[in-house]
């Protein structure tokens, strides 16, 4: 598996993810700088974390006008497997790959801190390796984190089984008070129709290396591996 790793001005998370998949766990991954079109014949492309252009404007939106996300979004309409993690969540849907908006969290403050997260759905690349229910441990880092959609949207993500995870606590039980940020239905994480398009706001690269004590984010990179095709 070839994975292209997009670098914007501002991103932080990208080294961590190359970390992961080429050091880890032993993949070819290549750096895509925003300016460029070329896409080098990946299999995968990750969005990754940070403060893509320093969060101006509106977390992702300027980002979205870079080059080479025309021809990701090109990708992505042909079937390429594509995955936004934290401000790559917000990317995706600036460029109406993912449906719904990333909203100032509901207590206006940034966090950061260990999550419990469950999986909903095992119809997906990046899940399919994953239990249902199981509640993983992965950090969250952001502060525009909120998932918001409109009513008649958020009824087809759910009838489509397209919401990958949900915020709960360490016993995999949904509530409340488990809600980090105001997100609706506690929602973390989603992918689109064709479930090529993946978005989630905790950090798994954050939580796949033995020497920071928690490998449960590993699972989903170890998912895509195995099944991306």
């Amino acid at each position: 598996m070839k994975t292209g790793v997009v670098i914007f001005p501002g991103s932080n998370c990208d080294h961590d993810i190359i970390y992961v998949l080429q050091d880890i766990l032993k993949q070819e991954v290549v750096e895509l700088w925003h300016k460029t079109t070329d896409l080098q014949g990946c299999d995968l492309i990750v969005i990754p974390g940070g403060f893509s252009y320093g969060d101006y404007l509106r977390s992702g939106a300027i980002a979205r006008l870079s080059p080479i996300m025309n021809n990701v979004i090109e990708f992505a309409n042909n079937g390429g497997y594509v995955i936004g993690i934290c401000n790559g969540f917000q990317v995706l849907t600036e460029a109406k790959l993912l449906e719904g908006a990333l909203l100032h969290n509901n207590k206006q403050k940034f966090i950061c801190k260990n999550q419990y997260i469950t999986p909903q759905t095992n119809n997906t690349i990046l899940t399919k390796e994953a239990q249902i229910n199981k509640a993983y441990n992965i950090p969250i880092a952001h502060g525009e984190g909120r998932f918001f959609a409109d009513e008649a949207t958020l009824k087809r993500l759910n009838d489509n089984d397209q919401i990958l995870f949900r915020y709960c606590d360490e016993n995999g039980k949904i509530t409340p008070e488990t809600n980090p940020n105001g997100s609706l239905e506690n929602i973390a994480g989603i992918t689109n129709k064709t479930r090529n398009v993946f978005g989630m706001m905790p950090h798994p690269e954050r939580s796949s290396d033995e020497e920071l004590g928690n490998i449960d984010g590993r699972i989903f990179f170890e998912s895509i591996i195995k099944h991306l095709k």
